[in-house]
């Protein structure tokens, strides 16, 4: 462990000079939890359950919808039973999407996004009305969690807005200008290189906008599935 504290790969000497690897600790700064292998009936259950979760139905529905019992139903979506093709294609359609659906999730592909400079999507939100502009840097199609990284730009017309109020965690991190920061009932000075994050369900936004322009990153994180 350095000073910084951060883990570093851990070596043994060898003969002469050498340094032989004996474990291969290479890590991260975050201490989010390895990524289990999932087979290929744990990930057709999740997306029959994703699915049918979007369309607000229940296992005993789309159990029923499918011609099938609960129980096998139940033991498709926790990925305990090997599922004939007949049945997840009566599943499929059932939950009105393509069979080739269910195993899409299963090949080895992550989602990626890629926007260069000045190319990010300039989108409305609550806030625009009030002379906040949100550039969309990046999206995610797949996975559990939603995640929307903007930067935010207020122009000397901007106004305080402090009722923005939404599902998820929002962190800020300050590029330009300086402004009071109000979230629920307590405010904070921020300045380029603060940050601040928080629970976004609270009502939050720009109480008092010291110093403008201002430009700023908002990153929100959600459940895709409420």
């Amino acid at each position: 462990m350095t000073d910084d504290g951060f883990a570093v790969s851990r070596y043994a000497a060898g003969k002469g000079d050498r340094m032989d690897h004996t474990e291969d600790a290479y890590v991260t700064g975050s201490s989010a939890p390895g990524i289990a292998q999932r087979s290929l009936e744990q990930a057709i259950g999740a997306q029959v359950r994703t699915h049918r979760t979007r369309l607000g139905l229940k296992a005993a529905d789309l159990a029923a919808a499918a011609g099938i019992s609960g129980s096998l139903m139940s033991k498709i979506e926790t990925g305990q039973v090997s599922a004939s093709l007949s049945t997840l294609q009566a599943v499929a359609v059932a939950l009105n999407v393509p069979l080739a659906q269910f195993f899409a999730a299963a090949e080895d592909q992550r989602d990626c996004s890629y926007v260069r400079q000045g190319q990010g999507v300039v989108i409305e939100r609550r806030g625009t009305k009030a002379g906040h502009q949100y550039t969309l840097l990046g999206h995610s199609v797949s996975g559990e969690l939603v995640v929307e990284p903007y930067l935010i730009t207020l122009s000397r017309e901007a106004v305080p807005y402090t009722a923005f109020q939404h599902a998820g965690v929002e962190l800020i991190y300050m590029l330009t200008g300086r402004v009071i920061y109000r979230h629920a009932d307590k405010s904070y000075a921020l300045g380029p290189g603060d940050t601040l994050m928080f629970d976004a369900t609270a009502a939050h936004g720009p109480e008092e906008l010291t110093e403008l322009p201002m430009t700023y990153l908002s990153i929100i994180t959600y459940p895709r599935n409420g």
